[in-house]
Formats: C-alpha cells, structure tokens, sequence
C-alpha cells in the first residue's frame, strides 16, 4: 500500500490544477454548450493531466542526487530511495502511452502539442533547466500549449489578448518560484540544487516580478476593454473583475516574502484561504458577466 502511494505522490496530482489552463478556450469562447467541445477539453485536460505526470517523474529521475540537498525536495519517492529509477521510468512510459492514446480521441492538433510540450520538457530537464531566463520561458511556453490544445486542439479560436494574458501570468509564476527557491536554500546549497540559482540574484528575480506583475495586470485590463472582447461577452462591465486580479497578484507577493510561498503555486492556490477567496470571486464574477 505504502508503495502504490509513493508512486502517486511520483505523479504529483495536486499539480493538475495547473492544467486547467486547457479550459479557458471554453470559458471565453463560449463554447461550454456544446457538449462535443466539452468532451474534446475534457480529454485534452487529461491527456495533459498524465503527460505533466510522466514529465515530472522524469525530472525526479534526473534530478534525484540535486533534491537530496533540498530541504523539502529530499523526501520525494526516488530521492528518498523509496521508489526505484527502473520502476519510475516503467510508470512514466505507461502514463505518457495513455496521455498519447487520449489525445488521439480529439484531434492530430493535441497530439502534436503533446509530443511538442513532451519533447520540450525532456530537453528542459536535461539541459535547458541550466539556462537563465530561458529556462523561466521554457515553464512559461508549457502552459501557452495547455490553452493551445483547449483552443485550437478543439476547434475554439484562440483570443491573442487571452494568450498575452496566459504569457505574463506564467512568466510571473516562474519568476516567483525562482525567488521562492532561492530563500529556501542557503548559499551553498544553491548551486547544488540548482546550477541555475547561481545566475538569479534577489534583486534581479524582484525586478522581473516586477516587470511581469504590472504586465499581467495591465495586459488583462485592456483585454477586458478591448471591443472584440466587449462584442464576443457582450458586456464592457469585464474590466470590473480587475481588482480581483490584483489582490491576487498582490497577494502572491506577499506569500513569497513574507509566508515562504511562490515555491509551489498548486499548494499555495489550495491551502491560502486569500487566493481561494479571490479565484472563486474572480470566477464567479467572469461567469455572471458573460453567461
């Protein structure tokens, strides 16, 4: 039993909730009344769902010896010794066959932006993850092809606001995160872990925070503004949901300074009342305004 946990925990399940970016074709193309759209999302979402799986196992494996000097990271299945380099890659083959196989039940589209978003990853852990800034590009391009596959993998036209939106959201969470590890780790133990932490400062990682926060908030508020935006919704009351956005955004911040957040976004999204709070409000408002 012990055994059969430890290969969850491998799969990491708590981190689909960022493969939710596959559904934001189908809120903002209204498209969530068509039952064959919903279906086609549906199994991008889990095709994705198992691929991130089969990536992230693939990276434990490769960085197994670097998350032994992590304080948190060194209790994970392979670098704890729990789980065997052999049986890890067995689980990862199966995952990524099934994510192939269900991808294949929509189109040839999410196929490609699989195998695309697969073959990026693999070069990410094994050497681009080593290359600053384009490393933080790299995790920002893996969820421009989650809103790929539930837009154009299906058939939804994709919105260029939407993607810039998509673009500064993941640069700031990939910043955060780089920022997280570095207050996490002393000065020795920085390189060790991550070659790449030698080339982040506080001071630069603070700018670019910076840089994509004000980006993200601005890039969503004139998409609310924009008139193909208010013809599609039908609405121009968008623009109202921007506040719920900012406290986000702000609050983000604050847990990456002050509560040792910004390392995991999918713990900090379900575990921070604040950024519960604020999603379910920001969601709920979007939904009565343009349904």
């Amino acid at each position: 039993m012990e055994k059969l946990l430890d290969m969850l925990r491998l799969m990491r399940p708590h981190q689909w909730v960022k493969n939710t970016f596959v559904f934001i074709g189908l809120l903002f193309g209204h498209a969530w009344q068509d039952s064959s759209l919903i279906a086609g999302v549906m199994l991008a979402f889990a095709s994705f769902c198992l691929m991130s799986s089969a990536i992230y196992i693939i990276n434990d494996m490769v960085d197994a010896e670097q998350d032994r000097h992590h304080p948190r990271k060194c209790r994970r299945p392979i670098a704890s010794g729990r789980i065997s380099p052999l049986a890890a890659a067995l689980l990862a083959g199966l995952l990524g066959a099934f994510a192939l196989g269900l991808a294949s039940a929509v189109s040839w589209i999410v196929v490609a932006i699989l195998v695309a978003y697969a073959l990026m990853n693999v070069a990410y852990s094994l050497r681009l993850k080593h290359v600053v800034i384009l490393d933080i590009f790299i995790i920002a391009t893996g969820f421009m092809l989650r809103i790929l596959a539930g837009t154009l993998g299906v058939g939804i036209p994709p919105s260029q606001w939407l993607l810039l939106c998509g673009l500064m959201v993941t640069l700031f969470l990939g910043f955060t995160k780089r920022r997280a590890e570095i207050l996490a780790l002393t000065e020795d133990s920085k390189a060790a872990h991550r070659k790449v932490l030698e080339h982040y400062s506080p001071v630069l990682l603070d700018k670019m925070i910076g840089v994509t926060a004000a980006g993200l908030i601005m890039s969503y508020s004139l998409y609310t503004m924009n008139p193909d935006t208010i013809r599609l919704h039908g609405t121009a009351n968008l623009i109202y949901t921007v506040p719920f956005v900012m406290y986000g955004v702000f609050r983000y911040i604050y847990l990456l300074h002050h509560q040792r957040g910004g390392g995991d976004t999918s713990h900090d999204l379900v575990r921070d009342v604040h950024l519960i709070g604020v999603v379910v409000a920001w969601l709920a408002a979007t939904l009565w305004l343009i349904a």
